[in-house]
């Protein structure tokens, strides 16, 4: 215990909650955590000399024993600070997992309301129509009265209202837009509506085409695009207002008049369709028919800035960008502590301070350590990694979900705020 110095990188061989820090394995950043660390009752501790700033100094003859006695003869105060801290911390990461319990339930709410709408969007089309606008104006008024926005990566437990996660990732995403450009209320519950709908023209395409995983043939890519045209003919039929039929048609029109079904160009598209445009876009690629072609959200957000710029309108993107992070939820990522993680919450107005899902096998798993990178200002995330590049079990461990769905809840802090 002697040999212990500031820039060593040890592990405690304790289990997380019998310990006062954040994590069972860390770089020793001041001569109070030593302190800390002689007073565990520990004989000795690893340390990791790739990971490490410093070398230990070579061990003399007593130094074990002498360790050992020190740390029995002068055992910590029964409740020193660090300890006080860890225990505030677990209390935060109970409140975290109540809110995560409370928004999930939230999710699957909203996507069971959005699969009552489609269901009677024909046959009952005022009611449905009503539904929706109730939804829409509730999700508006929340999104945009907070004062601030947090962004949450959904799970997989909803049985079977995927085929709704499409419409609602698209709805959220383009509220979230909405946010960051303040659109006036009026005009954003014409755009959720719009990306509500803006696939309800595919209920004119074949199932044969729709769930076809080879490349289309150029009729079959032809007749797939006429789903552009059919909304629009069906949002007529159902008498919604015409700005929503225009978010319906164009939304994969693009920036760069590379898009259909009018090849229209820069501001001749509309900006609510220009809105719909990369939530859909960006959605498609996290969330493909084809699982294994899915993009992880960093990479999603990283081909949309860097390949295909010039199909989205520039000062959208941008502000898309920044209200999901460099590394978006959903996200696993290396940290500079050498533990991996998973990005679990965006806040938007500090995306570069996510919330986080730590790996740690000696951990279980419903009971992960959580990470406010707000509060741990000393870690910092390396790089994004591919799910390929991460062992399985950490990967189970981490995220489960065959899917990236996106939900909100508002307030200031994730485990202060009420739900959208």
């Amino acid at each position: 215990m002697k040999q212990l110095r500031v820039g060593l990188y040890i592990e405690l061989d304790l289990k997380w909650f019998e310990h006062p820090f954040t994590f069972s394995r860390f770089k020793i950043k001041s001569e109070e955590q030593i302190s800390t660390i002689r007073g565990l009752g520990l004989a000795t501790v690893r340390y990791h000399p790739d990971l490490s700033d410093v070398a230990p100094p070579p061990p003399e003859g007593a130094d074990r024993d002498e360790a050992a006695a020190g740390a029995a003869e002068a055992p910590p105060p029964d409740v020193s600070p660090a300890l006080l801290a860890k225990r505030a911390m677990m209390e935060r990461l109970k409140r975290h997992r109540e809110d995560t319990a409370r928004i999930e339930g939230a999710f699957a709410s909203t996507a069971r309301t959005i699969r009552e709408i489609e269901k009677n969007l024909f046959s009952r089309p005022e009611d449905a129509t009503r539904q929706a606008t109730a939804l829409v104006t509730h999700i508006t008024d929340a999104i945009l009265c907070a004062p601030e926005l947090a962004i949450h990566v959904m799970g997989d437990s909803l049985g079977n209202e995927e085929l709704y996660f499409h419409s609602l990732n698209v709805t959220m995403l383009s509220m979230m837009i909405a946010r960051e450009v303040q659109l006036p209320a009026e005009l954003a519950n014409v755009l959720g509506l719009g990306a509500l709908f803006h696939d309800i023209g595919r209920k004119n395409i074949p199932d044969k085409i729709l769930t076809k995983i080879d490349p289309y043939s150029q009729s079959e890519q032809n007749l797939y695009e006429m789903h552009a045209q059919y909304g629009m003919d069906i949002a007529q039929r159902l008498r919604l207002p015409a700005a929503i039929g225009a978010i319906i048609r164009d939304h994969h029109e693009l920036f760069d008049g590379g898009g259909y079904p009018g090849r229209l160009k820069g501001e001749a598209i509309g900006v609510l369709a220009r809105i719909v445009a990369i939530a859909n876009y960006y959605d498609e690629l996290c969330n493909p028919l084809v699982a294994a072609q899915a993009l992880t959200p960093h990479e999603s957000l990283s081909m949309m800035f860097a390949k295909h710029r010039a199909k989205f309108d520039p000062k959208l993107l941008q502000m898309f960008i920044r209200c999901l992070g460099v590394y978006p939820p959903g996200t696993i990522v290396q940290l500079s502590n050498g533990m991996t993680g998973m990005v679990t919450t965006v806040n938007t107005a500090l995306p570069m301070k996510p919330m986080l899902v730590i790996h740690d096998a000696s951990v279980p798993r419903n009971e992960a350590i959580m990470v406010d990178m707000e509060r741990d200002t000393d870690l910092q995330i390396v790089k994004a990694l591919r799910p390929g590049q991460v062992p399985p079990e950490v990967l189970a461990y981490l995220s489960p979900r065959k899917r990236v769905s996106y939900y909100f809840d508002t307030g200031a802090k994730p485990s202060e705020s009420s739900g959208v």
